[in-house]
């Protein structure tokens, strides 16, 4: 899941991290009186930024200075009437423009592969880091975090040295940059990124200090973990995902769409998985990853069939259901309810053994459903089917 800026930059806060202060608007005239007060308080220039999930907000036009309260009006008033790559923007944070002296990246991202946390740095920030990474990879700094004992300070620290941060400011990247690893670990996100963290000089006192802060902010939350953050939770943004997504979460399914062409209704993530195996081995796509769970009634199979087939890619259906917990009538009852509801013809075919097979084999053979008895003959005869059904097409 992914957070809002606004929320993103909640979370930096609250690890302690230097973050300058926002306020979020959903009108004009909030956008305004938020200007006022930054320009009253000394501000030269405020930036307006749009609040939606997608990057490339800036190229849009989702990202503008206002130096005036009603230029800050005006142009709060633009930005909440776009649309950026199909998401509307309900929302706009605006805070004080600040004078950067020099930037840089700093993220955190759980690295699957080494099974640890992975911090990375770049003195080249306030660009995509993707983008740095392809054309200058030797730009970014990397560093692993102990599996037990977290970021490390001695670490923390060569890490910001190699950043090309100035000794002067050492101690604070450094603490920084344990924040950020606090941050994913005690929230459970996949990715804390600040981009820039930014030199910024202080404002209307002449001095010319510098501070580091954190001005832009980016986050992500593991799904799974979400239980455990009910009020991040709250924050999900319903506009940035996918329908198929929602209803899922919402039906409790476990469900990934894929490019094939065979939907797959599943008991168990392992037992789905070997589904998904043998349908490329008879020669076949999966369409989708999707698990019902244990005990999965008729209403959860009918929200099963409906997302399979909100998939105009899917030519054919394979069920595949092992009865322990879930009793094979139920799954038989939702299937034949489901079919009723379809808004095309697609061919399926149903394999149940276990619990109530024999009442699950007497209600689909009544319904006229294909059968298998075997998951082999149900893989085939998936692919078999999609293939007429790709020719008929």
């Amino acid at each position: 899941m992914k957070l809002h800026e606004a929320e993103a930059k909640d979370l930096l806060r609250s690890a302690g991290l230097p973050v300058p202060d926002w306020s979020v608007a959903s009108t004009p005239a909030e956008v305004r009186d938020a200007a006022a007060r930054y320009l009253a308080a000394g501000a030269e220039r405020v930036v307006i930024k749009a609040q939606v999930l997608v990057g490339g907000r800036g190229k849009a036009g989702g990202v503008k200075l206002a130096g005036t309260e009603d230029e800050a009006e005006q142009v709060g008033e633009a930005i909440l009437a776009m649309t950026i790559k199909g998401l509307p923007v309900r929302r706009v944070l605006i805070a004080p423009a600040a004078d950067i002296a020099a930037e840089y990246y700093l993220g955190a991202v759980l690295d699957r592969s080494s099974r640890r946390v992975l911090l990375m740095g770049s003195g080249e920030g306030g660009v995509e880091i993707e983008e740095v990474a392809r054309e200058r990879p030797g730009a970014i700094v990397r560093v692993h975090a102990h599996p037990h004992l977290g970021l490390l300070d001695y670490q923390a620290r060569q890490l910001v040295l190699r950043m090309g941060v100035g000794r002067e400011h050492l101690r604070t990247a450094a603490s920084i940059a344990v924040g950020v690893y606090r941050a994913l670990v005690s929230n459970d996100a996949d990715l804390v990124e600040v981009n820039p963290l930014a030199l910024v000089r202080t404002a209307g006192d002449g001095s010319g200090a510098l501070s580091l802060q954190c001005l832009d902010a980016k986050v992500t939350i593991d799904d799974s973990a979400l239980f455990r953050h009910p009020d991040l939770e709250a924050l999900r943004d319903p506009d940035e995902e996918d329908p198929a997504d929602r209803e899922a979460r919402e039906q409790g399914i476990s469900f990934i769409r894929l490019d094939g062409s065979i939907g797959c209704m599943v008991n168990g993530a392992g037992l789905a998985m070997t589904t998904m195996d043998l349908v490329k081995r008879a020669g076949g796509e999966p369409a989708n990853f999707l698990d019902i769970g244990g005990g999965a009634r008729a209403d959860k199979v009918s929200a099963a069939m409906r997302l399979i087939l909100a998939d105009p890619k899917v030519r054919a259906i394979l069920v595949n259901i092992f009865g322990g917990i879930t009793r094979g009538d139920e799954v038989a009852r939702g299937l034949v309810e489901a079919r009723s509801e379809q808004t095309r013809d697609v061919p399926m075919v149903v394999r149940i053994v276990g619990t109530n097979a024999e009442e699950a084999g007497d209600i689909l053979r009544a319904a006229a459903f294909e059968t298998a008895t075997s998951l082999d003959e149900a893989a085939q005869k998936a692919v078999a089917a999609a293939s007429r059904g790709g020719a008929a097409g």
